[in-house]
C-alpha cells in the first residue's frame, strides 16, 4: 500500500523523519543554540507588536517627570504648544507645522475625563485619541462632533456609571490608559495668539469634578518608570511586560500572545523572564537590539503604505491597523507619528526617493511641479513638509519647514502651474517664496499631508507629482 505523507499525522511524520536526521548529527543544533535561536524569533515578532505600547510607555514617563522635554504634563492635563513648532523640538514623531499641539495622556484607571472645548467657529481642529497600542478609538472635532461648544465623556474600558447631563456623548477607550493628540489650525505667527486663546478654554477634568466651579485640578506625576536599557539587556521587555500589564492586549490576540509567553512576554511575565535560560536570554537581547532600528527601517522605507509615483500614500487602515491584525503597520504609525490620524481626517503623502528611485539627499537640488488645477484636492487645507532622517523639522537659514496653500508669498507660475524648490541653499532671489530648505547633506523625506481630503485623494484617483532632480 502507498501511503502519501500528507495521510499521515505532524507527530507520526516527525517520528519516521527523526532516524534520518540522527544519521548526521550536525544537523541537529547544540541545545543552547535553539533555544536562542527560538527566542531570537519569536522576540522579534513581539517587538513589533509591542512597539507601539513600549513607545508610548516611554514617552509619557518622560513627558510627565522630565521638566525639560516638551511637552510635559502629567496624566490627564494638556501641553499646550505656544507658538509653531520649529527645529529646536527633538522628540520626532514629524511634527506638523500647521496647527499648534495640545497634547497629553489620559488616565482612566480610576474615574473617567470630560474632555471640552469652547465654540470653535470655522477654524479647523480635532482632538484624537489613541490607546497605548497607538490605535484610534475615537475623535472630537470639526469634521466628526462638529464646532460648536461641546463636552465628551472619555471612559476606560470597564467602566459603568451615570453620564452626565450636560455632556454630548461618551467615548470610550480600549486600554485604561489613553493618548490625546489635539491639533489647532493656526494661520501663522500673527494667528498664534488667537489659538492660544482657544487653547487656554480646552479642559481635561476628572467626572468628580466635573461642573464644579474653582475645583483644583489634581496633578500626579507617578507613572511607570521604563526598565533602564543600558543596565539591563531586557529592559525593553521588562517595560513591555509591565505595560501590557496596565493596559491588556485585545482579546483578539490570545493566540499571538501564548506565542510570545513561551519566551516570557506578555502581561506581568517579568518573573517569567528572570526564569528563561541565558540562551533565551540572549535571542531576546539580540531581537530588542535590533527591534528598534528594524522598525525605524521599515517607516523610514514606506514599506506598509502603497507607492504611488514615486510616494507612499498612508494605508487605508491608518490610525486603526492593529485592528485589522497590521501590527507591521502600527509598528511603524508608532515610529513615524507616535499616533496615526486617519485617512477621513489626514491622508498622509510620502516621498522617500525622486522619480528615478534615489533617495533624497540634501546634497542635490529638486524641483516638485504641479500642474494647473492639480494642487492637492481637500476640504480644509494642505501642507508640504521636509523632515530629516531622525523624524524632526530640518534646522535652515529661513525657518521655513513647510509649504502650503496659504503660505503668504508663494507664487504660481505664468500658466498656472506651481513650482516648489527642495534644496539646501537659495534657489534665487525670484524663487525663494516657493523654496522649502533641505539639510546642508544626507537624507531628508517629504510629508504632504491633505486635511480632510477629498474623495479623490481617498481613493487615489489624485496623485503628487514626482520629485525631480535638477541639474
Amino acid at each position: 500500500m502507498k501511503i502519501s505523507c500528507s495521510s499521515l499525522s505532524p507527530l507520526v511524520l516527525a517520528l519516521m523523519l527523526t532516524p534520518a536526521l540522527a544519521k548526521d548529527e550536525k544537523t541537529i543544533p547544540p541545545v543552547g543554540d535553539w533555544q536562542e535561536q527560538y527566542a531570537y524569533s519569536v522576540g522579534v515578532q513581539a517587538y513589533i507588536y509591542a512597539f507601539p505600547i513600549l513607545q508610548l510607555a516611554t514617552l509619557r514617563h518622560k513627558w510627565a517627570t522630565d521638566a525639560a522635554s516638551f511637552p510635559y504634563a502629567a496624566p490627564n492635563h494638556f501641553y499646550h504648544f505656544r507658538d509653531i513648532v520649529d527645529a529646536d523640538y527633538k522628540d520626532g514623531g514629524s511634527p506638523n507645522n500647521d496647527t499648534l499641539y495640545s497634547w497629553g495622556f489620559f488616565d482612566l484607571s480610576k474615574e473617567p475625563v470630560v474632555l471640552a472645548h469652547p465654540d470653535m467657529g470655522e477654524r479647523y481642529f480635532v482632538f484624537q485619541l489613541a490607546d497605548m497600542y497607538a490605535d484610534n478609538f475615537g475623535y472630537v472635532g470639526k469634521r466628526t462632533t462638529g464646532s460648536k461648544a461641546g463636552a465628551f465623556l472619555i471612559v476606560g474600558p470597564d467602566w459603568q456609571g451615570e453620564t452626565p447631563a450636560n455632556v454630548q456623548g461618551v467615548i470610550r477607550a480600549r486600554t485604561p490608559h489613553a493618548l490625546v493628540f489635539g491639533r489647532t489650525f493656526v494661520e501663522d505667527r500673527n494667528d498664534v495668539a488667537a489659538v492660544n486663546k482657544l487653547q487656554d478654554q480646552y479642559q481635561v477634568v476628572p467626572l468628580s469634578l466635573w461642573d464644579k466651579p474653582g475645583a483644583t485640578l489634581p496633578e500626579n506625576r507617578d507613572v511607570q518608570v521604563p526598565a533602564d536599557s543600558q543596565r539591563d539587556p531586557l529592559a525593553d521587555w521588562k517595560t513591555i511586560n509591565q505595560s501590557m500589564a496596565q493596559n491588556p492586549p485585545a482579546a483578539k490576540d490570545k493566540q499571538l500572545l501564548e506565542l510570545f509567553a513561551t519566551v516570557g512576554i506578555g502581561p506581568g511575565l517579568n518573573g517569567q523572564l528572570d526564569l528563561l535560560d541565558e540562551a533565551s536570554k540572549r535571542g531576546l537581547a539580540r531581537a530588542a537590539q535590533g527591534g528598534r532600528p528594524m522598525v525605524g527601517g521599515m517607516s523610514a522605507a514606506g514599506v506598509a503604505n502603497k507607492p504611488v509615483n514615486g510616494w507612499h500614500f498612508s494605508r487605508k487602515n491608518g490610525g486603526r491597523a492593529g485592528l485589522e491584525d497590521d501590527f507591521r503597520g502600527r509598528a511603524i504609525c508608532a515610529a513615524g507619528g507616535i499616533i496615526c490620524n486617519e485617512p477621513q481626517e489626514a491622508t498622509y503623502i510620502v516621498a522617500y526617493a525622486d522619480v528615478d528611485g534615489q533617495p533624497l539627499d540634501g546634497n542635490k537640488r529638486y524641483i516638485l511641479h504641479f500642474a494647473k488645477g492639480q494642487l492637492p484636492p481637500v476640504k480644509e487645507f494642505w501642507s508640504l513638509t521636509l523632515y530629516g532622517p531622525d523624524k524632526n523639522l530640518v534646522d535652515n537659514p529661513i525657518n521655513r519647514y513647510a509649504i502650503r496653500d496659504r503660505t503668504p508669498g508663494v507664487k504660481q507660475n505664468a500658466d498656472g502651474s506651481m513650482s516648489l524648490y527642495l534644496q539646501n541653499d537659495s534657489p534665487g532671489k525670484d524663487k525663494e517664496s516657493n523654496w522649502l530648505p533641505s539639510p546642508r547633506q544626507g537624507r531628508f523625506y517629504l510629508a504632504l499631508r491633505a486635511y480632510v481630503p477629498d474623495d479623490a485623494v481617498l481613493n487615489q484617483t489624485w496623485q503628487p507629482p514626482t520629485v525631480k532632480q535638477m541639474d
